[in-house]
């Protein structure tokens, strides 16, 4: 089968500070917000597959059903997930994104990435076609940031702005808790 670079699209919801979790790395409920978790599942409805960290996955009903790949240092290259036959472990450190892309068979499509840290970080390189940052009014000061280098006074838009993403648009998701979403992408 050919398959083709897939459209790149990142999902995060952050507090004011730029975190996505806790320092312990759990999710606050302060940024649980109804109206964001229902804009991303629905995001995710429309992926061809979805890309996370170790303990990362989004959750929810429809989480063993979607195609994924899984991200972690503890193997070599490519290789099935033993618990998920829907699931490839990759280790990005041993084999390139367009090998594990191939591997999973889709030919084209959208990869949905979810997260944590460092597998956005990770996909701010290979380059984004968008990403989805919900913002909040609550504050997590000291948890585990959306970008690695985002605190001590570094927000996630410069990070963006490094890797050549520039706001999109901006839409209001819930007046209630003051959640927006910002979407970024590359210029042009």
């Amino acid at each position: 089968m050919s398959t083709k670079r897939p459209r790149i699209e990142g999902y995060a919801i952050i507090s004011k500070e730029g975190m996505i979790a806790r320092s312990d790395g759990s999710f606050p409920e302060e940024i649980k917000i109804a109206a964001d978790h229902e804009f991303y599942q629905a995001s995710l409805d429309r992926a061809a597959a979805v890309a996370n960290g170790r303990h990362s996955a989004e959750g929810g009903p429809k989480e063993k059903q979607r195609r994924r790949i899984i991200l972690t240092r503890r193997i070599n290259g490519v290789v099935p997930d033993p618990k998920n036959q829907k699931a490839l472990l990759w280790n990005p450190g041993s084999a390139p994104f367009d090998e594990v892309w191939q591997r999973l068979g889709i030919a084209d499509g959208i990869l949905a990435v979810v997260g944590g840290t460092d597998v956005f970080g990770l996909f701010l390189g290979i380059g984004y076609d968008a990403f989805f940052l919900s913002r909040t009014d609550a504050s997590i000061p000291r948890g585990r940031p959306v970008f690695p280098g985002v605190g001590n006074g570094v927000t996630p838009e410069e990070v963006m702005k490094k890797y050549g993403l520039v706001l999109r648009d901006s839409r209001v998701l819930d007046p209630e808790t003051n959640t927006r979403v910002e979407e970024w992408g590359p210029k042009g």
